[in-house]
């Protein structure tokens, strides 16, 4: 493929001929090109609504493409040095979800490390499959929790033998990245398939001097969220197939969960973003990585705070770094992370990624500008004078090891009881507990709950983290196993 074809955006130039031709719609959708629902015109605007259209030969179908779709695919997998690529509009989810169900049935084993986004254990749940922790180190300083160590997958793959795949995040929400290429070659001497979350990761395939991509490393197949460090629209994603891997099997695996109705808004957002990243992404990502080491600098002068990067990195359980990641220990102030992340917002209008126990996250990428983090680095300033007070009884625990009784699956789907969350100590989990973002279950279905579980839970709901997953919405009550 030439790099003019790169200049291309087939979706969106088919949807720019589809709106002249002024068709008449007697189809999907029921807004008629938003005259049906003219506050939907106001909020988005003509030419939005206008495109925003129903499957058809010229514009091919999400579900089987032939023509537009087809060839946005492969310019996306050229783009991500993939021998296949799938635009996704279930988001990230469902791109992982796809990974998994593609390689696993009921009854195989996966290998993973237990701080996975929770759509990584729903795909568990799905499929039956069971899974083989390796629980990460954690940097007990901050409060987070790290890479795989190449030791701890070896010893996983050599007590699993039958294991049918090792799952990497690359990297996590922190920037923290393991040392995929090792891990990659370990796998497959051994007969496992590598499936990666690179949901934080779209800027590995195009930026100068990043932590190596899935793909560069010779991964199986790789989940990329396009939405987060890529610029497309919220939703949609990218699931790209190396080598061996069968397209049309995953296209079929895909089609399980993914809806028929793809939008066109977000598929040719993931056209142009495409698009966008060839032709400018090199520089665009040079900017945000300058960016992000300025305003680490900015914010280690105020004291108190620590934004950490590459002097991280020890070659093992902290491989490599993504340096776009403003990742800020808040601790050392007194505050918990989310403590400030609500600060920000309520007394700055500052809206940042995430707050945690410990840390804070504010997400780089390519739309940021100077000035907007000269303004976060004088807010976080102003927050430590006004709230700065003792740290004493501040949690530090990010990571708690898991007791795992039974598989995802089964727990899910078992007979459950609703308990007071703190008389469910040494009871069996039936359903999802965690801080939204970043989404790492604290609990899962058929890991037991420990005293530290429900004082961890407690903690954060005391400190205002955003709680989801049970039934209960106030998080006051379990739904647990009935013995």
């Amino acid at each position: 493929m030439s790099e003019l074809r790169q200049e291309r955006a087939p979706i969106y130039e088919a949807l720019e001929r589809f709106r002249r031709m002024r068709v008449v719609p007697f189809d999907v959708p029921g807004h008629k090109h938003g005259r049906g629902n003219p506050e939907l015109v106001e909020l988005l605007g003509e030419r939005c609504v206008s495109i925003d259209v129903n499957s058809m030969k010229p514009l091919d179908n999400l579900c089987h493409p032939v023509s537009v779709i087809k060839e946005a695919e492969e310019l996306a997998a050229e783009a991500f040095h993939a021998e296949h690529a799938f635009l996704m509009v279930g988001g990230t989810t469902s791109a992982v979800q796809a990974m998994v169900l593609s390689c696993c049935k009921k009854g195989d084993k996966i290998i993973l490390p237990r701080n996975v986004h929770r759509s990584v254990i729903n795909s568990l749940v799905l499929c039956g499959a069971k899974p083989e922790y390796v629980n990460p180190d954690v940097d007990n300083s901050l409060g987070i929790s790290l890479g795989m160590k190449v030791s701890q997958v070896e010893q996983a793959i050599l007590n699993n033998p039958d294991a049918v795949a090792v799952f990497v995040n690359n990297p996590t929400y922190y920037g923290i990245c393991s040392d995929l290429k090792t891990i990659v070659k370990l796998a497959h001497e051994h007969g496992m398939k590598v499936l990666v979350d690179e949901a934080h990761g779209t800027h590995f395939y195009f930026g100068e001097n990043m932590p190596v991509s899935a793909m560069d490393a010779g991964a199986d197949m790789a989940s990329v969220s396009m939405h987060k460090s890529g610029g497309s629209l919220t939703q949609s994603s990218l699931l790209l197939t190396g080598k061996g891997i069968s397209a049309g099997h995953v296209r079929t695996i895909i089609n399980l969960t993914q809806t028929t109705s793809g939008s066109y808004l977000l598929l040719s957002s993931l056209d142009i973003s495409r698009r966008n990243l060839v032709l400018r992404g090199k520089e665009a990502f040079e900017r945000v990585v300058a960016l992000a080491d300025y305003a680490r600098d900015e914010i280690n002068k105020i004291g108190g705070y620590y934004a950490f990067s590459k002097e991280l990195i020890n070659g093992n359980s902290i491989y490599d770094f993504d340096r776009t990641k403003l990742s800020i220990h808040t601790l050392e102030i007194g505050l918990a992370g989310i403590e400030v992340y609500d600060i920000l917002r309520d007394e700055y209008d500052i809206q940042i990624e995430f707050g945690d126990i410990g840390n804070i996250l504010a997400y780089l990428s390519i739309g940021d500008r100077k000035q907007e983090v000269e303004r976060l680095v004088s807010a976080l300033s102003e927050v430590k004078r006004r709230y700065q007070k003792d740290k004493a009884g501040m949690l530090t625990q990010e990571y708690i090891e898991p007791d795992v009784v039974m598989t995802p699956q089964d727990s899910f789907y078992a007979e459950t009881e609703s308990l007071e969350l703190t008389k469910a100590e040494g009871r069996v989990c039936g359903e999802f507990v965690m801080c939204y973002p970043p989404g790492i279950p604290i609990l899962a279905p058929g890991e037991r709950i420990t005293k530290e579980i429900i004082e961890y839970i407690l903690y954060a709901k005391e400190k205002g983290c955003s709680m989801t997953g049970p039934e209960d919405e106030k998080i006051e009550r379990l739904n647990v196993l009935v013995k």
